[in-house]
């Protein structure tokens, strides 16, 4: 009967590993690519900028805020990611509507799509701002 206790710690050990494992994954930002992401962008010239030039009270073009000029571009999930210095497409100025999404956060040096490029965790600035998704 020497072995009831050793069972005994190995089960408990199996199932501290399983749950600092749930948490690891958890932290690490192990939730779904967002609907839309947003770029900082200057208008005139309609080239990426590095995002901390935007400011998160711009919502878009047109906003009755005074900024620093520069605004968020918004892409979809399948979009091209240009890098700082490219022009854009594929995307807009306005707010969407509806979906999850994260402003900033993207590579700079660009990306073959959003999905490929968000970062999760608590590194990003996601946020679902009450839409559906």
């Amino acid at each position: 009967m020497t072995t009831t206790p050793t069972r005994r710690r190995m089960r408990s050990a199996s199932v501290a590993l399983g749950v600092t494992a749930l948490t690891a994954a958890g932290l690490s930002g192990c939730a779904s690519s967002p609907d839309y992401a947003a770029i900082c962008v200057d208008p005139e010239t309609e080239e990426r900028v590095d995002d901390d030039e935007c400011d998160d009270a711009d919502e878009s073009v047109g906003s009755s805020s005074v900024g620093s000029g520069f605004f968020w571009y918004y892409l979809g999930a399948s979009s091209r990611v240009p890098a700082v210095g490219s022009g854009v497409s594929g995307g807009s100025f306005r707010t969407p509507s509806s979906g999850s999404l994260q402003r900033g956060g993207l590579d700079s040096g660009g990306a073959d799509s959003v999905r490929s490029t968000t970062r999760g965790g608590f590194g990003g600035s996601s946020s679902s701002r009450g839409f559906s998704g």
